[in-house]
């Protein structure tokens, strides 16, 4: 937590454009900078760094142990890395938010533009989606390639758990928007999110932090780092406890965060990643509108019978190798491995034992050719999953009689190339391509009602990508791309109902158009964006009306735009505002027309503006309007209202070790909205589907660093 004033926010340069990714991130961690590329503006939302305001912009102390290895970027590097690439990316400094509370990924990245992430409950779940991504799920994830320190932390079968992240363990965020995130070999409409963590070669040698506040609220973290010679290492403890706005909203979470590096030589450097997450959820549910308006607190009575919980724990580790032949190149070597159990009583009770496993080999290296210069990444990607899916009638929250068990398998394997040619010094083009050969199979070992609902699929494709970006200045630089994406379904859309649904593969044609400024005190980051989809994953009914579960769409259209804003005027103010427009819709559809999609608002802002004297005191309102209602049902018969959420937040250093916050959450104790079910029909009905966001509260904090 600090006040220094960080550069707004605004995406930076690539998502989509498969285009200038390597071109930065190709070059060795001491290769210079290239005077012709626009920094990538920081996107935490904690404003544009004001060069005149002396105290205001003190960063922490940076230790260095001798040369940096290659399996590390800095922030400066990562940020480099992202203003090549010819899209729309976010970095966002894991400094930025820790001057408020770090509840919910939304205090991560609610400032990130382009990203629509709404807390559903309490500090585990969440609403997150990229341009559209994984539209149809209210719960879990999917549609974003989720990383830590660019290792996999999706399922193989493309899902996602919020409760693998810890926001208080990242150095930094790495955001890539759109179907262009091939750095990491990954190619879905919304992209990749990379949480980097701290080192023990520039970490704080000790870190305390104790967070507490409104509905029985409490948080802490520890964190410690060392280097010694070749050597280094850090660990992160944090654990949380809550007991929630809504009734039955009870959480507990432990998460252990560490890593250690080795230098062998100064070619060869690798690193191993340990994690251990320990988290205990009450799930509240859904209400309907009336009883959000009357008394948000409540809990749904199904949940409250059946005892609904999400119990998850994670065991993890993964490594990485990087050895650098010359300046010109890196190759790097990364596995993972990780153990997953889940204890889950909703509909049914689920107890589900995953094992996921892969590989990934990437070159990223510098060359000339025809006379230019080149920047080229290739890589390959193994990942398998292995899942004991086993199923109860859920009698009070207890497991009762069996009802069905699963033996799962999903397995990818992927190829990917990019190369960035450099035509003049303000001309650039990538061309690439991700192929993708993915399984997924499910044995029924418990047929019930007399049915077999094993299952066998292939799904393969490839998904070319085309960027162009030119630099107008060193302060300006406007991006085009073109680019495909392709998901095969998880088990979630193949089985995560009551039945079995061998729906397709997702395809999706993106364009896009951008720039991004950074002059003096302003920061500017613009995109527009329009994709087809075909096969979209949606939970759709017949023309009769009847419900067909999760399904295979024909065409949708997803296009928006993408703004972030942050402004440094005079020596003491900061304004920082990330805006989003969505426009989601059926392309033509029989049964649904051209209607709304359900489940994202057609505008979304957050703004903020800081007064900081100087680096002792802080005070920012700030603000999130939603202006117009959404629909939660495909048929676009029933709506979830806008709403205005203020708070107020202030905070500064005390010396130079200590520092404190007070965080204010919605102000005027508003009744509102947060999230709600996506679902087929409504039939215009007040039904249970909509998740009431928390009332007001109170929090505080206090933070020491060791220097």
């Amino acid at each position: 937590m600090r006040t220094v004033t960080f550069s707004s926010a605004l995406p930076l340069s690539t998502l989509l454009s498969l285009t200038l990714a390597g071109a930065a991130h190709a070059q060795p961690p001491d290769a210079p900078v290239r005077a012709s590329t626009v920094p990538a503006p920081n996107t935490s939302g904690s404003t544009v760094p004001d060069t005149n305001a002396p105290a205001a912009t003190t960063l922490d102390r940076l230790r260095v142990h001798g040369q940096r290895p290659a399996t590390v970027a800095t922030p400066a590097q990562a940020r480099e890395r992202l203003a090549q690439r010819a899209g729309a990316t976010a970095w966002i400094d894991g400094e930025s938010y820790r001057d408020g509370r770090v509840s919910t990924l939304t205090d991560a990245l609610g400032y990130a533009p382009g990203v629509f992430v709404q807390p559903r409950f309490g500090a585990e779940e969440a609403r997150l989606s990229i341009r559209g991504s994984g539209l149809q799920r209210t719960f879990h994830g999917r549609g974003i390639e989720l990383l830590q320190d660019g290792s996999p932390l999706n399922l193989a079968d493309g899902g996602f758990d919020f409760q693998a992240v810890e926001p208080l363990s990242a150095r930094y965020i790495e955001v890539y928007r759109g179907a262009n995130a091939l750095e990491y070999g990954a190619a879905t409409l919304g992209g990749a999110i990379d949480f980097v963590s701290p080192t023990g070669l520039d970490a704080a040698p000790l870190r305390l932090r104790a967070e507490t506040g409104a509905f029985g609220y409490r948080r802490g973290q520890i964190a410690a780092a060392g280097a010694s010679g070749a050597a280094d290492g850090y660990a992160s403890l944090s654990g949380l406890r809550q007991d929630g706005f809504r009734d039955h909203a009870e959480q507990e979470n432990y998460r252990l965060f560490a890593n250690a590096g080795y230098r062998f030589d100064d070619t060869l450097d690798g690193r191993v990643y340990l994690t251990h997450v320990d988290t205990r959820s009450a799930l509240p549910g859904n209400l309907t509108l009336a009883e959000s308006r009357r008394d948000p607190r409540l809990a749904a009575p199904g949940n409250l019978a059946q005892n609904q919980r999400r119990d998850y724990r994670l065991d993890r580790i993964a490594g990485r190798l990087a050895w650098s032949p010359s300046a010109a190149g890196t190759l790097t070597l990364s596995a993972y491995y990780a153990d997953k159990s889940l204890d889950h009583p909703i509909f049914q009770v689920l107890r589900q034992d995953s094992r996921d496993y892969g590989l990934d080999l990437r070159w990223r290296g510098e060359y000339q050719g025809l006379g230019l210069r080149h920047t080229l990444i290739a890589g390959a990607a193994f990942a398998q999953g292995d899942i004991d899916d086993r199923r109860w009638f859920n009698v009070g929250g207890r497991a009762g009689a069996p009802s069905n068990r699963f033996d799962q398998l999903a397995r990818n394997a992927k190829l990917y190339i990019e190369n960035q040619s450099w035509l003049t010094p303000q001309w650039a083009v990538s061309l690439g391509a991700q192929a993708l050969q993915s399984q997924r199979r499910s044995r029924d070992l418990l047929i019930t009602q007399g049915r077999d609902e094993s299952f066998d699929k292939d799904y393969s494709g490839l998904s070319p990508k085309l960027g162009l970006r030119y630099l107008a200045s060193d302060e300006l630089q406007f991006y085009a791309n073109l680019s495909r994406s392709l998901e095969p379904p998880s088990f979630g859309e193949l089985s995560g109902g009551p039945g079995v649904t061998p729906v397709d593969k997702q395809r999706a044609d993106s364009g896009e158009i951008g720039l991004r400024l950074e002059r003096g005190g302003l920061s500017l980051d613009f995109a527009a964006y329009r994709a087809r989809i075909r096969g979209e994953l949606l939970a759709l009914n017949d023309g009769n009306g009847n419900p067909l579960g999760t399904v295979n769409a024909g065409r949708t259209l997803h296009q928006g735009i993408e703004l972030g804003l942050g402004w440094t005027f005079g020596r003491d103010w900061t304004v920082s505002a990330s805006y989003l427009y969505n426009d989601f819709r059926f392309d033509g559809d029989r049964v649904y027309g051209d209607n709304d999609l359900a489940g994202a608002p057609p505008q979304q802002l957050r703004a903020k503006l800081r007064w900081s004297p100087d680096a002792r005191f802080y005070l920012e309102p700030n603000i999130e309007w939603t202006p117009q209602g959404y629909y939660i049902d495909h048929a676009n018969s029933f709506k979830a209202p806008g709403y205005t959420v203020a708070g107020l937040r202030a905070g500064g250093r005390i010396g130079a070790q200590w520092s404190w916050f007070a965080d204010a959450r919605n102000l005027a104790d508003r009744k509102w909205i947060a999230s709600t079910n996506t679902i087929a029909d409504a039939r215009g009905l007040d039904g249970r589907n909509f998740l009431p966001g928390d009332g007001r509260g109170v929090y505080v904090g206090l933070e020491w660093s060791a220097r």
